[in-house]
């Protein structure tokens, strides 16, 4: 007798046969299709998140392509605003096409292009199949040059053109294309010359109409792939953080809005293009942090703006020392009067007095003695913040709070969001909320304030934030900028995240900036503005302000963040006039206006960094030279690739509109920190 196993085997085993014999009319169609893709880029985790863009950018997609045997393959790419479920891979639905081409001969890899113009979600895919007229019309050469009788050959392409002519005649504009078809048909299996049919069979135009009604029953196509369509600020913009409430004439008090406001045409002057607030709301008074981050704040003493919430309200209010939510809508519409957009500060964390505290407890973590834990960074604590619980019981009734606090602020006409510590929140919610802000308003623009790990950072970009903080503060070498900044601009990073270089924040004065002085300010201020297509900095770079609290330390002394200061925007030392006129190269040169096509260039001076921008259409060159010490003087030779041993060209140092006269590709720079610390030349070849 058969055992149980043996019974179940015998099963298995009839299983098998039957599948083994089914018929081939129940055969997969994708596995009839001859055309392989593989390697479609560029495309982030294989599509599971889409790649960045900006209105005006292209899009240059590559793919792998063969098939078996030797026929020819086609290849187009297809492209369409929106995000839509997918359809036949022949109908108009909204697809646009453009031919894909070999890269080289033999090689399987294909490239094609297509541009953006729409704000939104654009998808794209790549469709290619076997063709067998280019097939036939290349064999039939081919013979006919090695004297091969191709008559048969000639009626088998005019049963192809008959074909096609009876797609033709399906489609209602078709029908003279149709009847065209059949007399080059008529033409192919005629009595005539075999040369004149051979003329026939290789004509251009008969190649364009077949193909017009190529029959893509068998065509392959890749998965959908989505682009996220910025605006161009997304793609480039100059910063300048502000702290409002420093901005009145009384130290001791608040400043308003109103007084505020008028500090605006000075940014403006200096050529900024986005004037960024931190936290504008109420500031809690429980555990109050003092001056320089004093445990116990004295009387006066206005807090962290960090610190967010009070009697007064919390995230969709404004600290009364600031004004209103109406004095804020004008200060608002002020900057965008004089060109200027203003970005806040979007920080989900809350004061011990945020009204959130007693309505919604239970969206904090709590201690086993039922307080509720403060926010840690071992060994800082931050008594005066409680950080919100993103994984809590009520995390759907936490997370749309949140999403309603940004639309409050989009309603009242932010479209510049910076985003606080979004690596301390849960990964899948900023997916969430991105998603939802950009349906309602797809000009958002959130730059991710978090230095962490690399690959957290771009998981986070991954997630939707358009822009991101990077190590720039932290690379002061020319080995460190050159490393650091190749792989920042590799075409695959750039994809997912673009780099905002701030040369300074509230929370970062580097020794390099501290112990360098106004050189120092202005060699920082050449490489970020040139270097990244988006940069920033924090008030106080333009008049050199150096003093840390501590040796060591990367605070400021009589830091912003914990009292109001009063600046005096002309003391002696200050770089107003650099920053002015570096701002206005930018807006006048698109080659800065973008980062992919940054490149170094050889110096024999390690002190000496030396890279350039071309704009897209070549039009626009333009070569930085910076000298990275502070402190003495630097000079060497800067290598141009690419300019024949004897030939002359002209560089246009923008700076101080100098023009000089160079020859060949290495020539000779200088740079005395206390004359200039760099050139940004215009290269006229």
């Amino acid at each position: 007798m058969k055992s149980d196993v043996d019974n179940r085997r015998s099963s298995a085993d009839t299983e098998h046969s039957r599948r083994a014999l089914t018929p081939a009319t129940e055969i997969p169609a994708p596995l009839t299709r001859r055309v392989v893709i593989e390697n479609v880029m560029p495309s982030v985790d294989a599509g599971r998140f889409p790649i960045k863009r900006a209105v005006g950018e292209s899009v240059a997609v590559t793919a792998d392509l063969f098939a078996d045997g030797h026929d020819v393959v086609v290849a187009v790419l297809r492209d369409r605003e929106g995000q839509q479920e997918r359809e036949g891979l022949d109908g108009q639905d909204g697809w646009r096409e453009t031919p894909m081409a070999l890269v080289a001969p033999g090689s399987d890899a294909w490239a094609g292009r297509f541009d953006v113009h729409e704000l939104g979600w654009h998808e794209y895919l790549v469709v290619a199949w076997v063709d067998r007229f280019l097939t036939w019309r290349r064999d039939v050469q081919v013979k006919a040059a090695a004297d091969v009788d191709v008559s048969l050959e000639l009626l088998e392409g005019a049963l192809m053109v008959r074909e096609t002519a009876g797609r033709a005649e399906q489609i209602g504009n078709g029908r003279a294309d149709a009847r065209w078809l059949l007399d080059r048909a008529d033409a192919l299996c005629d009595a005539t010359p075999i040369p004149h049919r051979l003329d026939v069979a290789a004509s251009d135009e008969l190649a364009a109409v077949m193909a017009r009604y190529v029959d893509r029953a068998h065509a392959s196509s890749s998965d959908v792939f989505r682009v996220w369509v910025d605006r161009p600020r997304a793609r480039f913009g100059a910063w300048y953080e502000m702290f409002p409430r420093s901005a009145g004439p009384d130290p001791t008090r608040s400043g308003t809005f109103r007084e505020a406001a008028a500090l605006l045409p000075a940014i403006a002057d200096l050529g900024f293009d986005v004037v960024y607030l931190p936290p504008i709301h109420p500031i809690g008074t429980t555990h109050r942090k003092g001056r320089n981050n004093a445990p116990v704040a004295e009387p006066g003493d206005p807090g962290s703006p960090w610190a967010i919430g009070s009697a007064a309200g919390g995230h969709t209010a404004v600290d009364p020392g600031l004004g209103t939510i109406d004095d804020f809508v004008a200060f608002r519409c002020e900057a965008e009067r004089l060109g200027l957009e203003v970005a806040l500060d979007l920080a989900f964390q809350c004061s011990p007095d945020h009204p959130w505290v007693g309505e919604h407890p239970e969206w904090f973590r709590h201690r086993p003695d039922g307080t509720i834990k403060y926010a840690e960074n071992p060994p800082k604590k931050y008594q005066d913040v409680y950080p919100l619980d993103f994984g809590c019981d009520d995390w759907r009734g936490l997370w749309q709070a949140l999403l309603e606090v940004t639309a409050f602020w989009v309603a009242r006409g932010v479209k510049i969001l910076r985003v606080d510590n979004p690596h301390t929140k849960t990964f899948g919610f900023w997916e969430w909320l991105i998603e939802r802000v950009h349906a309602i308003d797809p000009e958002v623009v959130l730059l991710s304030e978090a230095f962490t790990r690399p690959k957290v950072m771009r998981y986070l970009a991954k997630a939707g934030f358009s822009q991101s903080y990077t190590y720039f503060t932290w690379r002061n070498t020319k080995s460190e900028l050159v490393d650091y900044f190749t792989a920042l601009t590799a075409d695959a990073s750039l994809d997912v995240l673009r780099p905002n270089l701030f040369a300074n924040t509230p929370d970062i004065l580097h020794a390099y900036l501290q112990r360098g002085g106004p050189p120092a300010f202005r060699a920082r201020l050449l490489l970020a503005a040139t270097l990244g297509a988006n940069y920033g900095i924090y008030s106080g770079f333009e008049v050199c302000e150096g003093r840390a609290l501590a040796p060591g330390s990367e605070e400021y002394a009589d830091s912003e963040k914990y009292q109001y200061r009063k600046w005096d925007w002309e003391r002696p030392g200050h770089i107003r006039e650099l920053i002015s006129r570096v701002n206005a190269i930018r807006h006048r040169h698109a080659a800065l206006q973008a980062d992919h096509t940054l490149t170094f260039h050889d110096t024999d001076n390690a002190a000496i960094i030396a890279y350039s921008k071309t704009a897209p259409d070549g039009s626009d060159r333009i070569l930085t030279i910076v000298n990275l010490d502070p402190h003495h003087m630097q000079h060497g030779h800067v290598r141009v690739p690419g300019i024949a041993a004897d030939q002359q060209f002209l560089v246009h140092d923008l700076l101080d509109d100098v023009e000089y006269e160079w020859r060949g590709e290495w020539n000779y720079v200088r740079f005395d920190p206390d004359i200039r610390q760099g050139h940004i030349f215009e290269v006229r070849i």
